[in-house]
């Protein structure tokens, strides 16, 4: 079996270090990126303002009770694209098979080099003599055990779980940390008696299929510090959506049928930008009080139009509780893309 060398790297309050480092006068301040308003909400928190438990999706207003000193900076996305885009670079000096997850973190599998631990020491100060600004790094022998690893130690953290290390640390791992157990499975496992990664692989692998459906194969073999997905460098789109908040919540059909629209407009300005085809439609509503819900539909073709797009997002409107519960935020998101042509070649690299 071959053993893969996978580095993650993950950039330190990303949108918010960018501006303390662009303005000497935030620095050391609790400041957060992100919208002031009534409907504001915290993209991305300095660590100043972490220490009062502001975090990213708080809403402003949440945000400033907790920190009353709390400065909020407006998003400059063009700025911080472009600095994603010097740290990618660096990146592809050490390897072509970089998985982007967001703008500012992602996968390297460097299995090629002789030390993942030096490329990742020397891809953080790159990052620092390029951009002024540091990164978390987390070295492992797959994708899940490398992205708990670069949190283990952040700031500027760099962690590093050997091929040894991997089945006892994923053993004492609280489920919660595992990818894709979030807090909703975190809780049903809790109820069966299932804390840690031990915990865990006291059920069989169609245990837990039974009790979390597909999901199960992969929680088993993250119980054993096991994740067989390989980096991919062109991730295919899975779905391209939009969504927008209002400026006051409301159960008025008219007004949520033109910001419906609207999203519908964005997201199909974007699907035609990416070349994006899908069959499945779905809506998503907040209500005032921070519901979530979402309705989808799925289609037999791909659908070709933005008005069939649009008219599927208000058939699916007239399916929520809209009138009895004001909206705060609405959104419609097209996906299910054709599948990808199967490519059955694999791909093994020596230690």
């Amino acid at each position: 079996m071959t053993i893969r060398k996978i580095i993650h790297i993950d950039m330190d309050a990303f949108f918010a270090a960018i501006e303390q480092r662009d303005n000497p006068a935030l620095r050391g301040k609790a400041i957060a990126v992100g919208h002031d308003g009534p409907r504001g909400v915290v993209a991305t928190a300095s660590y100043e303002a972490r220490q009062f438990g502001v975090h990213s999706a708080l809403s402003a207003r949440a945000a400033k009770q907790r920190c009353p000193g709390l400065i909020f900076i407006p998003a400059r996305m063009e700025v911080y694209k472009e600095v994603s885009r010097q740290i990618r670079a660096i990146f592809q000096e050490y390897t072509e098979l970089v998985e982007p997850l967001s703008i500012d973190e992602a996968f390297l599998d460097v299995t090629h080099l002789p030390c993942a631990t030096q490329a990742a020491k020397e891809i953080k100060e790159k990052i620092f003599q390029t951009t002024g600004l540091t990164a978390s790094a987390g070295v492992s022998i797959n994708k899940m055990l490398a992205k708990i690893a670069s949190d283990y130690q952040k700031p500027n953290g760099l962690f590093v779980i050997t091929p040894k290390q991997a089945a006892p640390f994923a053993a004492k791992l609280p489920v919660e940390k595992f990818f894709g157990i979030g807090h909703v499975t975190a809780q049903k496992m809790h109820r069966l008696g299932i804390y840690t990664g031990a915990d865990l692989r006291q059920k069989t692998e169609a245990e837990l299929v039974r009790l979390f459906g597909k999901a199960g194969r992969a929680y088993f073999g993250y119980a054993r510090g096991q994740d067989p997905r390989e980096v991919q460098p062109s991730r295919q789109r899975l779905s391209c959506g939009a969504e927008n908040t209002f400026d006051a919540d409301t159960s008025d059909l008219n007004r949520l049928l033109e910001e419906l629209k609207k999203a519908a407009h964005q997201a199909w300005v974007r699907t035609r930008r990416a070349g994006f085809l899908g069959k499945t439609v779905t809506l998503k509503l907040k209500y005032a009080d921070f519901q979530q819900i979402t309705r989808s539909q799925t289609f037999a073709a791909h659908l070709t139009s933005e008005d069939s797009f649009y008219q599927a997002g208000r058939q699916l409107l007239q399916k929520t509780d809209f009138k009895t519960k004001p909206v705060r935020l609405i959104g419609l998101t097209l996906s299910r893309p054709p599948a990808p042509p199967k490519d059955d070649r694999q791909l093994q690299f020596d230690f």
